[in-house]
């Protein structure tokens, strides 16, 4: 066993000892499906936090013939299917971390260099016939294995788009670094299936890419294997219900995320963390993805500001995502800007209405933080005068009420006041805290029509009071 060719299925092994593991083996049963076919190239980007690694070291324990991983999957949900066996550790796999290998080098060259020396060393170990073949070429070693032995590789590329995140000004690195992995996968008769994963999607130059081979399963649109993305509904009940932690808080935390056929999906890491520490509260680490939510907040790239606001306050945006070129740097129009938001985990997206939104409270608080660093004083005005706008209208000072709202609506004068619509973001912006007691529903259905914006008290606060609010001309 190795590092890069042949792992240990420790790292799955791991993850299955942990306290909390929800069982994603389904994810096999797609992977087995195209393996060496066309389909056999899947590239699956989600944000931090949301599994990557884990699916990828599920699929090194099965694949990788080093070891045997049999009683690991027993009783698992991949173990059921037809050919679970057929494929079982039937295979050489090759495992590429791609952050280290960048991190130890200065320049795409000697980035290339390193990688192919660490993996041809372990080559040359596991194959000492390579040695004096004098192969330098990663290629030219795969291609003399795979002659010899006749068995395929499987390769598993784990932050496949470092390089696009840390040398985000740098074209030419990246296009060097798209060269070197198209020779190394592309039309290779020794590949039998190739799984790399990121938080972007495959870079575009044009309108085509030198990656064009690989099937993209992203927040934007996940395909089959929506369900392998987060924690879904089913699985977040059944943990509540194990931990005695209540469903409709956890929900209200980290909720929100939706896709096709998929109406409810958690951020693992966040959900686990409110498990074990019997708390909800912000799990969100502040990496180079909040840094990145950060700098667009002081951007406010064409009417990204305004967008931001009316998110904030619970509205939704219609964007175009297929503008998007898959980095951090190239913006035609604010829907880039926000389309990158969702690949980072900082908005949901309905396929079905091309609408993004704010998904849950965790989230709106990073919001909140990144617009407090970059400056957006008028807002946060807002937001921090919603808790004194909230006793207010609970204890039914009406002056005072008027006084907040007005205010609300001078700090976000910027916004059009042209119909009831915008009008109702500046309420919902002033009664921001509302959130942390309330269900807010727009446009409920009532008698005879329909009541503006309703206050529902969660069942952790039914002692708090119902509330109405209708918007009038």
């Amino acid at each position: 066993m190795g590092t890069y060719l042949n792992p240990s299925n420790e790292g799955f092994a791991t993850s299955i000892r942990s306290e909390i593991w929800v069982d994603k083996t389904g994810l096999i049963a797609y992977t087995n499906k195209v393996l060496r076919t066309k389909q056999k190239y899947a590239c699956v980007s989600r944000p931090r936090r949301f599994g990557k690694t884990v699916a990828a070291e599920m699929l090194m324990a099965y694949y990788g013939r080093a070891c045997d991983s049999k009683a690991l999957f027993s009783g698992l949900a991949s173990a059921g299917h037809p050919d679970f066996e057929t494929h079982l550790n039937q295979y050489n796999v090759i495992f590429l971390n791609m952050q280290p290998f960048l991190s130890k080098t200065d320049n795409m060259t000697k980035f290339v260099g390193y990688l192919t020396k660490k993996v041809l060393a372990e080559f040359e170990k596991a194959y000492p016939a390579l040695q004096s073949a004098g192969c330098e070429c990663l290629t030219d070693a795969l291609e003399a294995v795979f002659n010899e032995a006749e068995t395929p590789f499987v390769f598993i590329i784990d932050e496949w788009d470092c390089v696009f995140r840390e040398y985000r000004n740098d074209e030419k690195a990246q296009e060097a670094y798209l060269d070197f992995l198209r020779d190394l996968l592309k039309d290779r008769p020794y590949v039998a299936l190739a799984y790399i994963t990121g938080i972007l999607p495959i870079k575009k130059y044009g309108t085509h890419s030198a990656l064009n081979m690989f099937d993209e399963f992203s927040m934007t649109d996940p395909g089959p294997l929506a369900q392998y993305a987060g924690f879904t509904h089913d699985e977040v009940r059944r943990l509540c219900e194990a931990y005695q932690m209540d469903y409709d808080e956890m929900a209200h935390w980290y909720n929100g995320y939706r896709f096709p056929d998929i109406p409810a999906v958690y951020c693992p890491q966040s959900v686990t963390a409110a498990l074990l520490k019997k708390r909800f509260n912000t799990y969100w680490t502040k990496t180079e993805t909040y840094e990145a939510l950060k700098i667009y907040a002081e951007l406010n790239y064409k009417g990204l500001k305004d967008a931001i606001v009316r998110l904030l306050a619970g509205g939704k945006e219609k964007i175009d995502t297929r503008t998007f070129t898959n980095d951090m740097v190239t913006f035609a129009s604010s829907d880039d800007v926000l389309t990158l938001l969702i690949h980072l985990g900082y908005l949901g997206y309905d396929q079905d209405t091309g609408e993004v939104f704010i998904p849950n409270k965790e989230i709106a608080g990073e919001f909140v933080s990144a617009m407090r660093g970059a400056g957006w004083h008028e807002v946060i005005r807002a937001v921090n005068a919603s808790d004194d706008l909230l006793r207010a209208t609970w204890r039914g000072d009406s002056e005072a009420v008027a006084r907040y709202i007005e205010a609300a609506h001078d700090e976000t004068s910027h916004l059009a006041y042209n119909d009831e619509n915008a009008l109702a973001y500046t309420v919902s912006l002033a009664y921001y805290s509302a959130r942390e007691y309330y269900t807010i529903i727009r446009e409920m259905p009532a008698d005879k029509g329909y009541a503006d914006m309703v206050f529902l008290p969660r069942k952790a606060h039914v002692n708090k009071p119902a509330m109405l609010v209708e918007l009038q001309y």
